[in-house]
């Protein structure tokens, strides 16, 4: 028989407030609070890469080393969190080895990130990758805090029975401490998640459980939205979410406790 109720948490702007910065390759410039995957949804062949290394291991890279280098030396894996097109780690490896992204430009961003975000969490870095123009027009870091209400969120639906998921397009890094710190089991945890991986997620609980509910906040979350029984998108990160997303939902809610309401109603 199977048991009644997963949800399944997204973590950066859901589980997670975040501050997100981003150097932009043909300018230099700093960027703040950027919406990486909005970048990528607007042209085709385009990808939000994200480096599998802690934060520490990247400052105490050279800053003159170039990025291709580094993930070769320091044998670094890759996840594609969001594309748009045909897009892999192969093609993006391939065009960061044609460009010129030095480990300096990664150190600039994620102290830019550490400087600016209070009670800092986790911190991670990316790359926006484009294989039609063959650039990286952006380098990117992202840093987060868990909401105050995120803890309590899970405990409750942990004292209801509920079992708990995280599918998210962060690093394995970033969601390993997270899961640890609000009581996730690290089996219930999916890094790399992108749209399609957050789907296949959803549809797959979906065999196990007689609810799933799916609670997100970004475009990459809106077929997992379509899949679930409900989906949720919560807006307490602020940041403006796209039409298509809202339609998608079942549910907005403006805090992660919400989620409770919603489990309790089903």
């Amino acid at each position: 028989m199977p048991k009644r109720i997963a949800v399944v948490f997204d973590s950066a702007g859901t589980l997670l407030q975040m501050y997100r910065v981003a150097k932009e390759a043909s300018t230099g410039n700093i960027l703040e609070n950027i919406e990486s995957t909005a970048i990528v949804a607007q042209k085709n062949g385009c990808g939000l890469v994200v480096l599998n290394a802690e934060s520490d291991i990247i400052l105490g890279s050279r800053k003159d080393m170039p990025l291709f280098e580094f993930i070769k030396e320091y044998r670094i894996s890759i996840g594609i969190s969001y594309s748009k097109g045909k897009f892999t780690p192969e093609i993006a490896c391939e065009i960061i080895r044609g460009t010129a992204p030095r480990m300096g430009d990664v150190h600039d961003v994620l102290e830019a990130v550490s400087a600016r975000c209070p009670n800092i969490f986790y911190l991670a870095a990316g790359l926006i990758v484009d294989s039609e123009a063959r650039s990286v027009p952006y380098i990117l870091s992202t840093g987060g805090h868990v909401f105050n209400t995120t803890l309590q969120t899970v405990q409750t639906l942990h004292t209801m029975k509920v079992d708990t998921y995280i599918a998210s397009g962060d690093s394995l890094f970033a969601l390993t401490q997270l899961a640890e710190f609000i009581n996730i089991p690290q089996e219930r945890v999916f890094a790399f998640s992108d749209t399609l991986m957050k789907e296949k997620i959803v549809l797959e609980l979906k065999s196990k459980y007689e609810k799933v509910v799916m609670v997100g906040d970004g475009i990459n979350d809106i077929l997992a939205f379509r899949a679930a029984d409900v989906g949720v998108m919560t807006t307490q990160q602020g940041d403006k979410r796209p039409k298509e997303l809202r339609e998608a939902a079942d549910v907005i809610i403006d805090n992660i406790i919400k989620v409770v309401d919603v489990v309790k109603a089903l």
